[in-house]
């Protein structure tokens, strides 16, 4: 893992970095089921959006990767909350993850070295999670996990699948979720991929699926029922979810009690008493992992006890009484042919590997990751190595290992322009990533800023997701983010002609986002290093549009009005340009970096020219702060460790509308820590300094103002 940033504003802008490039990902592999990274570079991903956080606590995002589980549900099937949250797992790499997390688990339930604690140990399939709800014994209703709180209504397409009784053995309880995950063997995908070959009528255009996993997705999520019954899909179960009884005292009762029901459970489930004998039982799993007839990607372990599951409960996304222990990365050796750069949504240059194709756990790999420059630069890399690559069930694998490295030829040479739209490719201060500074005018980013424009956290347009927004990009009616709002009901009926209420209710939800608040606004805007809470702390202090405007022309002014002392190096002059505009922004929490990136933005005459057409089209509305008295007016509070109930934003807006103000770090002139699980330095100088320190229950009281 490269160094983690040093500095708070170059951790946010990095948090910023990885919240989007991750919610992409997650859109890629859970909605469209068409990853683009491996698992490991994903894991990768969401291991340093931890540790960053870790590191600098109070910016944690509210759209932070840690807080979220899967991705936001597709439109063509309905959308379902779930009776209790579908949560992911946290993941474990090694055995010393393990034993950790044994550690664990005996500190939150005061237990001794030498009291036992059993587990349950199954593989980790490889394939869509999904809820299956009983009422009476009869399948009533069945959801994918989506984004953990809301789900897709798959009950139709459930009823197809063999393993799945429409009636349950025996005597259930009134009401029991069965949750496991749907999956395709390897022998049936083959032989859906040969089927599917056959019956194209050009083979060089048949549809053939990536992967197991990306086949059962793509058949469980089918707007037709009739296309899933053609489809050889299986399921396994591995727990549950909402249930009016509980038939059992541990995991491994209840599991006996699914399968007595007549749903599959793994064979390869068993109990064991110790993380010795838990990693012996991963060791089997792993040796067999090759002739088991579905894909697997590590083993799962429970706390079987459950009263000692209720009292461990959960964090954010995932339970404290569960781990997935992942498996290693398979490898191969080939030869390198070509390194190509792609200029990605987010103006990204990624390195892609070219490669002497070579099978891999069972697939046949042609690209691999090179990540960035500096990967190139570590592993010496050029066209015509023998390299090492690896993979672990993922789609995109990635280089380890060059056996052919020659230090003194010196590194590959990095392109420094974008080769989409000729801009300057540059590397900005403490970041690894090579971007494009081409912006809008990219074509490679068109799509991605329109998809962020449309998306949840920024305008919240209902209807306009990423397979929408590339259609209409690709037919040339949107182009930049106003031309959505110039859409017309018979422009999208000349594409879907039955699609009457279809297009009246995207030109209506299009329609009520014409009043924007202003925070959501300037976040839509993509503005480099502009999250969702920078975007509302400036909102928040200049309050309309026009105080924006006017900061961004005093910004502006003063930049143009500086020059470089003699022999000042351009990066110093830049940190004492950018200092100079934080100073004029008055914004808490907005640094130098965040100026520089306003005035920069505003300073390309295009993207200035995209917002203008972009005020035609709709008016932001002001911000009107409200506060009311409380035990906290006029106090500064500092809020520290996992808030279990409420995002940290969410905990900051509370503050604020109380009339205090929220600080990240601890001074003499704090007066109040809220304190979650996990807080720890912040706590110790909290008592030093005789500060008091509450936890989130008394917060809340103070809220409810009792």
């Amino acid at each position: 893992m490269a160094p983690l940033p040093t500095t708070a504003p170059h951790a946010a802008a990095e948090l910023a970095r990885l919240a989007a490039e991750i919610a992409h990902h997650n859109a890629r592999y859970h909605t469209d089921d068409a990853p683009e990274i491996s698992d490991a570079d994903y894991d990768a991903l969401v291991r340093r959006n931890a540790a960053i956080e870790a590191a600098f606590p109070h910016l944690v995002r509210a759209d932070s990767p840690s807080l979220k589980v899967g991705a936001a549900p597709a439109g063509h099937l309905a959308k379902v909350a779930h009776a209790r949250p579908m949560m992911s797992l946290d993941n474990g790499f090694a055995d010393e993850d393990i034993a950790d997390f044994d550690a664990r688990v005996r500190r939150f339930l005061s237990l001794g070295s030498d009291e036992t604690i059993a587990l349950t140990a199954e593989p980790k399939i490889d394939g869509l999670s999904c809820s299956l709800r009983y009422e009476k014994g009869k399948l009533v209703q069945a959801l994918t996990r989506g984004d953990g709180a809301i789900g897709e209504d798959v009950t139709a397409n459930v009823r197809t699948i063999a393993d799945i009784p429409a009636t349950l053995a025996g005597t259930p309880p009134a009401i029991f979720e069965i949750r496991g995950e749907v999956y395709m063997a390897k022998g049936d995908f083959a032989t859906l991929n040969a089927r599917l070959l056959a019956e194209a009528e050009e083979p060089n255009k048949a549809r053939q699926f990536a992967n197991p996993r990306n086949a059962a997705a793509g058949s469980l999520r089918q707007k037709d029922a009739d296309v899933t019954a053609t489809r050889p899909l299986r399921f396994l179960a591995h727990g549950w979810g909402e249930a009016s009884i509980i038939p059992g005292e541990t995991q491994l009762d209840v599991m006996h009690a699914i399968d007595a029901w007549g749903l599959p459970v793994s064979k390869m489930l068993v109990r064991v008493d110790s993380v010795a004998d838990a990693l012996t039982h991963y060791r089997m799993i792993e040796a067999e992992r090759a002739d088991l007839p579905f894909d697997i990607d590590g083993v799962v372990y429970k706390i079987d006890r459950l009263d000692w599951q209720e009292r461990l409960g959960a964090v954010s996304r995932a339970p404290r009484w569960a781990i997935a222990h992942k498996f290693p990365a398979e490898r191969a050796q080939t030869i390198l042919r070509a390194i190509d750069i792609q200029v990605g949504r987010t103006g990204k240059l990624t390195p892609v590997a070219r490669l002497e194709p070579v099978t891999v756990g069972g697939v046949v790999v042609t690209n691999a990751t090179l990540h960035n420059a500096d990967e190139i630069a570590r592993l010496n890399v050029w066209p015509g190595d023998r390299i090492v690559l690896q993979r672990a069930g993922d789609v995109i694998p990635q280089i380890v290992e060059n056996l052919s490295r020659d230090d003194r030829r010196g590194a590959w040479p990095f392109p420094d322009h974008c080769a989409e739209c000729g801009s300057l490719a540059v590397r900005e201060e403490g970041e690894v990533d090579i971007r494009c500074t081409g912006g809008l005018i990219c074509p490679a980013q068109r799509v991605e800023r329109l998809r962020h424009f449309a998306s949840r956290a920024a305008l919240d347009i209902e209807g306009l997701g990423m397979t929408q927004i590339e259609d209409f990009f690709n037919d040339r009616l949107i182009h930049t983010p106003a031309d959505i709002f110039k859409l017309t009901e018979t422009q999208l009926l000349e594409r879907k002609k039955d699609g009457r209420v279809w297009a009246a209710k995207l030109i209506a939800a299009i329609d009520a986002k014409r009043t924007p608040p202003l925070d959501r606004f300037l976040f839509a805007l993509g503005i480099r290093h502009v999250g969702a809470i920078t975007a509302r702390d400036l909102a928040r202090r200049w309050t309309s549009w026009a105080g924006i405007a006017d900061l961004v022309t005093r910004m502006t002014a003063q930049r143009a009005a500086m020059t470089p002392a003699l022999g000042e190096s351009q990066d110093k002059f830049l940190a004492r340009v950018g200092k100079a505009l934080a100073a004029i922004a008055e914004t808490p929490q907005v640094g130098p970096e965040v100026t520089l990136a306003l005035t920069d933005f505003f300073a390309e005459p295009h993207n200035a020219q995209v917002v203008d057409d972009l005020l035609a089209q709709l008016t932001p509305t002001d911000i009107i702060l409200t506060t009311r008295d409380s035990a906290v007016s006029g106090k500064t509070l500092v809020f520290t460790g996992n808030l279990e109930s409420l995002s940290r934003d969410e905990a900051k807006a509370q503050a604020e509308a109380l009339g205090a103000r929220v600080a990240g770090s601890v001074s003499s002139k704090t007066d109040l820590i809220i304190a979650g699980p996990g807080a720890g330095s912040k706590l110790k100088k909290a008592a030093e300094l005789g500060i008091k320190v509450i936890d989130e229950a008394s917060w809340q009281a103070i809220v409810a103002g009792l």
